[in-house]
C-alpha cells in the first residue's frame, strides 16, 4: 500500500513539512482562525477608539464652554443635576410615552 503512493509523498522531508504546515494552520495556539478572530477584534477596538476620541473632544469643548460662560454653567447644573436656588421650588416633569 505504501508502495502505491508517489515517491515524493513518501519522502521524509515532505512528511515533516506537511506535518508542520498542518500544525501551524490548525493546531497551534496562533493558528489561522485565531489570527483572523484577533484581527477582527483589533479592527473593532480601533473603531471604538476613534468613536471615544471623538466623544472626548466633544466633552472637552462642552467643558470649555461651561467654564467660560456662567449662565450656561447655571443652566447645565439646573438641568443635569436638578440644582436650585434657596428661594426656588423645583418640579420635575416626567413625560410618559
Amino acid at each position: 500500500m505504501v508502495k502505491k503512493l508517489p515517491r515524493f509523498v513518501r519522502n521524509f522531508y515532505f512528511l515533516v513539512g506537511m506535518f508542520f504546515l498542518i500544525w501551524m494552520l490548525f493546531i497551534d495556539t496562533h493558528d489561522f482562525y485565531s489570527q483572523f478572530k484577533k484581527r477582527q477584534k483589533l479592527n473593532e477596538l480601533e473603531k471604538q477608539k476613534t468613536y471615544y476620541m471623538q466623544k472626548f473632544k466633544e466633552v472637552e469643548k462642552d467643558r470649555e464652554e461651561l467654564l467660560s460662560n456662567e449662565e450656561l454653567l447655571e443652566k447645565f447644573a439646573r438641568e443635569k443635576y436638578l440644582m436650585k436656588k434657596e428661594t426656588e421650588d423645583l418640579y420635575v416633569v416626567i413625560e410618559v410615552e
